[in-house]
Formats: C-alpha cells, structure tokens, sequence
C-alpha cells in the first residue's frame, strides 16, 4: 500500500512592512468564491426584491440626481443626455465607495474568524471588492443597455477605440479604494469612534467628485482651485468613464497618470498599515 503524501504549512509572523503573498493567498481561492457567494446571498437576504435592487437602486439614484441637480438645479451636462451623465457616475461611485467601505471593514467584520482560523487576511478585503465587481457588474449591464439606446437615438457618441482603458480605471479605483480601505481597517481597530465618520467621509468624497455635476463646472466656476481639484483621484477616473461611454469630458493624461501613481501609492500603503496591524489586531478587538 502507497502512502499518501502529506503538505504541512508552517504559519510564521510576518517580517516585513510589505508583503502581499499573492500566491498564498491565490491558493485561498475556494475560500474567497465562499466568501463572495455568501456576501452576496447575506446582502439581498429576506428581502422583498432580492438582487433586483443592484438593479433598482441605481435607477433610482439616477432619477433623484436628474431631477434635482439636472432640471431643478439646471447644472450642465457637457451635452450629454443628463440621465446617462448621472448614471455613468453613480454606477462608478457605488462600486467605489462599497468597496472602500468593505475593506474597512475587514478587521471587525470578519474578527470571529480571525480569531478561530488561520487563513491569508486579505482574502476578507479581495472577497469583499469581487463581490462588489459582481454587484455593480450588474448595474453595469444595465447600464450598457440605456447606452445602446441613447447611440441608436443619437444622443451620446462613446469612444469605442478607448474602451480597454475602461477596465484599467475600474481597475484603479480597486486599488484606491482597497489601499484606503485598509488604513481605515488598521486605524478604527484602535480608534473605534472613527469608524461613525468613515460613511460620513465618502459622502464629503461624492460631492468632491464630478459625479453631481462636470469637472467642466468647477473650471469655470472656480479656475484657481481646479487643479487641486483634479488632485483629487476619482475625479480623473469619473471623467475620464464619460470621455470613454458617452464622448464629453476634457480629461487630461496629465491627471489620468497622477490618479494612477496616487491610486498605487495609496494601495501599497493599506498594505503596509494592513500588515502591520494584522499582528496584534486580536489582542485590540
């Protein structure tokens, strides 16, 4: 009789400041499919409507911003249709902020795991941003569908030869939100009290964000402040997501390159933070 091979993995403490181990955690992948599944069942559970509201909730997002800052508000457009100007930005910024919010929300949503089993920790933050790409992959469809319509009819002419840059800067919002998430998650294990001004946070975040109004706007309005403005990361990405779907937008590469470089930089820093925290965090929950 052959014996059977045995694998034994040694769990060591982690010795540097920055250390991903991708592979480690790819070998998690059943474990992560478990954990988007069931975000994904607990997120829409004993509702009335289940996951139509992936479908709902960004049209009716959609429908308040047209009728309060399109026709009530009359803030322009850049000449795109505003319901395709309001929802190209909502379907983004949701995706964006439940991922942030998510990944902050690694250590002390996932604490009596943690705390019984080993597994590599940033499966928790992955899972949560794969299940939100699932989530607004969705509204994402939906979304392609009035597009189409709006192209037939005449009203939005998107860049077909752009549309790969479009899964970069999806891409890239990941990684900012993940890399701003895990500070949040690092930081509110010892300062719990932030954690009641984290949504208040990404709320301030959407209204520095042309996702209400065009970057256009701010330029006029305000042309001594637009360059700090664009500073700002989502709003490149924003922009640059109507340059592609709809054909407005001035976005340069100048900023494009600078949200990128900001976006990496703030994801190699949840890192460090992540890491670091993740050795004593059991002791702080």
């Amino acid at each position: 009789m052959s014996k059977q091979s045995q694998s034994v993995t040694t769990i060591t403490p982690r010795k540097k400041l920055f250390e991903l181990n991708f592979g480690e955690t790819l070998r998690y992948k059943d474990l992560i499919i478990l954990f988007v599944k069931n975000d994904f069942k607990t997120r829409y559970k004993q509702m009335l409507l289940g996951p139509l509201w992936a479908i709902i909730q960004p049209l009716l997002t959609t429908v308040v911003f047209t009728v309060v800052f399109g026709n009530i508000a009359g803030l322009p457009t850049d000449g795109a249709p505003k319901f395709m100007f309001y929802m190209c930005g909502n379907v983004l910024w949701t995706y964006f902020a439940s991922c942030l919010n998510g990944a902050a929300g690694s250590f002390s949503g996932n604490a009596y795991l943690f705390s019984k089993v080993y597994f590599p920790r940033l499966v928790a933050p992955l899972s949560n941003a794969l299940g939100n790409m699932l989530n607004s992959f969705i509204q994402f469809i939906i979304f392609l569908g009035f597009l189409v319509y709006f192209v037939i009819r005449g009203g939005v002419a998107p860049q077909y030869s752009l549309l790969w840059l479009a899964l970069l800067l999806v891409v890239q919002s990941t990684l900012l939100a993940m890399g701003i998430g895990l500070v949040l998650a690092s930081v509110t294990i010892k300062y719990r009290d932030l954690k009641m001004l984290i949504s208040f946070g990404v709320q301030l975040w959407l209204y520095a964000t042309p996702i209400a109004y065009s970057s256009t706007l701010v330029k006029e309005k305000l042309p001594s402040l637009f360059q700090l403005y664009m500073l700002n990361p989502m709003a490149s990405i924003c922009e640059a997501m109507r340059k592609i779907f709809l054909g407005v937008s001035t976005v340069s590469v100048k900023y494009l390159l600078i949200s990128a470089a900001f976006s990496i930089a703030f994801f190699l820093l949840g890192v460090v933070f992540f890491n670091r925290a993740e050795k004593t965090f059991t002791d702080k929950i």
